[in-house]
């Protein structure tokens, strides 16, 4: 997916002038990374239209969406959204970081992970589907950038899950993860797991128990006695 943005540069900074931009609806923003034929070296600072940039966030491509950046007006440069600041209050973006790329060269992007189908170890045995990994980095070119990476559950059962090494693999793109990443699994219910590890416990216990007692056998009231009289 790739949009257009219009932005307009910057040319006074610090805490006051940012706070006026957010003020009149607009957010600060800076531009930089590669060089190529068609792209420029230089950083700028910009600011844009938070509207805009919430409708890209909330797309299906989300932050690896392609950009076409233009800056007052001028040629437009190919950008991804490098990073953002947003108010932990209001979750409204204070900030955003654009990074220039060349067409012609990989990129490392962080992909979601999208679980589709129904479990079978949930729906016939009562299990619980643990998403533990729900994106994995990969590396391509900037147009082969691949929205989300599926993985369809439906035949796991309890005790099995779903690998990064797993999934079919794109020429497209290559895995930066590690290919015994984990992304998915079944695992057994809270309750039936406690009972297992109740059980094993208890087996350990009567296992400790089934050993023989070994008692010291120490001398009798009567025989110390009988020692004490001896001796007077």
């Amino acid at each position: 997916m790739e949009v257009t943005l219009e932005a307009v540069e910057r040319s006074e900074f610090g805490k006051n002038e940012s706070r006026r931009l957010r003020r009149e609806g607009r957010i600060p923003a800076v531009v930089y990374g590669a060089t190529s034929k068609t792209t420029g070296t230089a950083s700028h600072s910009i600011s844009v239209d938070p509207k805009s940039l919430m409708q890209i966030f909330h797309s299906d491509s989300g932050v690896n969406t392609l950009i076409d950046l233009s800056i007052d007006g001028g040629k437009p440069s190919r950008v991804l959204i490098k990073d953002y600041q947003l108010d932990p209050i209001k979750n409204a973006l204070l900030h955003i970081d654009f990074y220039r790329v060349a067409m012609d060269q990989n990129i490392t992007v962080t992909v979601p992970v999208v679980v589709t189908g129904e479990a079978l170890g949930v729906k016939q045995q009562g299990g619980l589907l643990d998403f533990v990994h729900r994106d994995i980095e990969v590396e391509c070119l900037p147009a082969d950038i691949p929205e989300h990476l599926e993985v369809d559950v439906s035949s796991l059962m309890i005790g099995q899950g779903v690998r990064l090494r797993d999934l079919v693999q794109d020429a497209a793109w290559k895995p930066i993860s590690s290919l015994d990443t984990l992304l998915v699994h079944v695992i057994a219910p809270k309750a039936e797991a406690e009972e297992e590890e109740e059980a094993s416990e208890a087996e350990a216990a009567a296992g400790e128990s089934a050993e023989p007692e070994v008692i010291k056998k120490g001398k009798a009231d009567s025989d110390v006695e009988d020692e004490g009289e001896s001796s007077n």
